[in-house]
């Protein structure tokens, strides 16, 4: 399991890749609304 903490404290999983990207992506929109990552930033940042 993936998993990524927000700066504002929101810890997001995902069993894989595409999960996770997709989760960080709707986090974003819903709560950070103007911020934007790529798949590939989503992912250096993951643990």
């Amino acid at each position: 399991m993936r998993s990524l903490r927000c700066p504002c404290s929101t810890l997001i999983r995902g069993a894989d890749d595409d999960e996770l990207v997709a989760k960080v992506q709707e986090h974003l929109a819903a709560e950070h609304p103007g911020r934007e990552y790529s798949r590939e930033e989503i992912l250096f940042m993951a643990m």
